[in-house]
């Protein structure tokens, strides 16, 4: 008998302490609340639109194009930022610290008026699949386009292979605990010395990729500004110069004098959270080098309206 209840009561502690950590884990951490993906036969992947999540301490949100972003309004100046994981600053970085946030703030305060710089990114997200989205969705009537690429985003080509629910970072639906998520996705990984995926990138081609051409060609068909940040690794900061990709994106903007800010000139490695993202000051960083080249083209539109 009093062996029954010694089970009993170690059977009682144990799901008490593992009910505490799945507490803990979900509420204060924010396991459980991961961004959701979903699959696109236009552009691969993009996040399920209508989003608001608080995952590692960070407030995420996506509206209902799937933009990182507030929601489009309609008398507002707006900008599309297009990019990959660089932009999109992931689950480590909350809505507020974003660049594009920032400068929509900023932009709005020097204009006084509502200056929205739109999100529209995913994890290893090329020009092709920035373009695609372009294409389906329209330009929201912007006034300036704004491309935010690295180095590897030259070859970055779609390939439609299926990431959703089969790559740990893209997700359609909530983990049924926050134990397992942990262990599943992050701890075993670790243990057993595989790398656990950030969205970082994902090798999708060798032929230097189309969408760079295509957004030159509609801006210039549609007379949009239209410039490209060009964001260095932490490999290429360390270096002093780009490497034969970052080179081949420079030499395409070189001869259709496409405007180009070259990131390496202005990040150091404390911008850096990882090999290639940006942590929170990296973000700051890449929002006041856009922001002298927004303003004269919002400026140039507002004198000649």
């Amino acid at each position: 008998m009093k062996n029954k209840q010694k089970y009993l009561f170690s059977t009682f502690i144990i799901c008490c302490l593992l009910l505490g950590i799945e507490l803990y884990l979900r509420i204060y951490w924010g396991f459980c609340d991961t961004i959701l993906m979903q699959s696109s036969d236009k552009y691969e992947y993009i996040a399920q639109p209508n989003q608001e999540r608080f995952r590692f301490r960070k407030y995420i949100y996506y509206n209902q194009y799937s933009m990182r972003s507030s929601e489009i309004k309609q008398a507002s100046i707006k900008i599309l930022g297009f990019g990959d994981s660089v932009i999109n600053g992931g689950a480590h970085t909350t809505q507020d610290s974003l660049a594009t946030s920032i400068l929509s703030e900023k932009l709005s305060k020097d204009f006084n008026q509502d200056v929205q710089v739109c999100n529209i990114s995913a994890g290893s997200w090329g020009a092709d699949n920035c373009f695609a989205y372009l294409q389906e969705q329209g330009d929201f009537d912007a006034k300036l386009i704004v491309l935010i690429v690295s180095s590897h985003d030259a070859y970055d080509n779609m390939d439609f292979q299926k990431v959703i629910d089969v790559h740990p970072s893209f997700p359609s639906k909530q983990s049924f605990s926050a134990i397992w998520e942990l262990f599943s996705r992050y701890l075993i990984p670790k243990i057993y010395g595989k790398k656990t995926p950030q969205g970082d990138h994902i090798t999708k081609g060798n032929e230097f990729n189309s969408g760079f051409l295509n957004f030159y060609n509609y801006t210039q068909n549609n007379g949009l500004p239209f410039f490209i940040y060009l964001h260095p690794d932490k490999k290429e900061v360390e270096g002093g110069c780009y490497d034969q990709q970052g080179k081949a994106i420079i030499q395409f903007c070189q001869e259709r004098n496409i405007l180009l800010i070259q990131g390496i000139n202005l990040e150091d490695l404390s911008c850096f959270r990882d090999n290639i993202h940006l942590n929170e000051y990296g973000q700051q960083i890449l929002a006041n080098a856009l922001l002298n080249e927004i303003e004269k083209i919002i400026q140039w539109n507002v004198d000649k309206n």
